[in-house]
């Protein structure tokens, strides 16, 4: 089991940078694919961004491409979400959540079984 806690959210203008982080207890993270998810008032959890347990693949919903950028290093159990560009609709609850070991399901939302208690971004206009 992993527990993971997040850091980074907080208040920025649209246009603007912020980092999220996300630190995991346990000797095997290297072992667990890594996912961003978020949720609006009102609205279903989405899968952000997520990066393969061999940290060689990453996926991202459309609407983050090419503005967030998930990373992790296993050295230091982190992973990260650098997220630039970023836009009122970005404004959520981020979660960091964590697979099982191994998994080849990486890139599917229901392969995340542990959770963070979240951090808030708020994207002002």
């Amino acid at each position: 089991q992993v527990q993971l806690v997040e850091s980074g959210g907080g208040l920025v203008q649209a246009g603007g940078s912020l980092r999220l982080s996300c630190a995991a207890s346990g000797r095997t993270f290297s072992s667990y694919a890594m996912g961003w998810f978020r949720q609006a008032p009102g609205k279903e959890r989405e899968f952000v961004a997520a990066i393969s347990w061999r940290s060689s693949t990453t996926f991202y919903v459309d609407s983050v491409k090419g503005r967030f950028t998930i990373s992790r290093d296993n050295a230091k159990n982190t992973v990260a979400l650098q997220m630039n560009s970023v836009k009122p609709e970005d404004t959520a609850i981020y979660y960091c959540a964590a697979s099982e070991p191994y998994t080849s399901s990486w890139y599917r939302k229901a392969a995340y079984v542990y959770w963070g208690q979240g951090t808030q971004v708020t994207v002002s206009s």
